[in-house]
């Protein structure tokens, strides 16, 4: 594991940097306003990382502080979210925002971030919305948070949970629950439940 990279900026691609550091060069994937895009070639920097492996490639991404590793890797959690998606958010916005947006069931902002669409967005929040303050790392203002009685869906997650499903399981089919308005938590939780039988 490369829990972080110290060296020079060798060259800036478009959507990652080369870092030297003694002598071997590391391209890392970084959002596109992490202080690495702006300094200069020769200067030192350092970036927090999360590396990647797949069947083909193994892939390095990089961030200016733990809180951005922290995010991202909550989000490569969500299923159907994957590296990609989550380097939109965060090249999208601060930290903070996305977790503001998250908690405050706020999809419009999180579908500001490329490639993120509604559905994606959704279920982002229903799969990390009371988790994602306390372990991105960034703190809310006191009374800061929505009500699950605010967010029937998330209710209805709660309770297919208490009924032994997991919390994949219980977004996945709450998600997939096609309504042309909102629905009560119950009718949600019925909805789920002859959809998953």
């Amino acid at each position: 594991m490369i829990s972080y990279l110290h060296g020079k900026l060798a060259y800036k691609l478009e959507t990652s940097v080369v870092i030297d550091t003694g002598g071997v060069g590391y391209e890392v994937f970084m959002p596109s306003d992490s202080a690495a895009f702006f300094a200069r070639e020769g200067e030192e920097v350092q970036v927090f990382t999360v590396l990647i492996s797949r069947e083909d490639e193994m892939l390095l991404y990089g961030f200016t502080d733990r809180e951005s590793v922290r995010l991202f890797r909550l989000l490569l959690g969500v299923s159907g979210i994957g590296a990609k998606a989550a380097m939109a958010i965060l090249s999208a916005m601060p930290v903070d925002d996305a977790v503001r947006a998250i908690t405050y069931s706020d999809t419009a902002t999180l579908t500001k971030a490329n490639g993120v669409g509604r559905k994606s967005a959704e279920r982002i929040i229903l799969e990390l919305k009371d988790r994602v303050g306390k372990a991105s790392g960034v703190s809310l203002p006191a009374g800061e948070g929505a009500s699950r009685k605010d967010d029937p869906r998330a209710e209805a997650i709660e309770a297919l949970l208490s009924l032994g499903y997991s919390r994949s399981e219980a977004g996945a089919a709450v998600m997939g629950v096609a309504a042309e308005g909102e629905l009560s938590a119950e009718k949600y939780v019925k909805a789920a439940l002859k959809s998953m039988a």
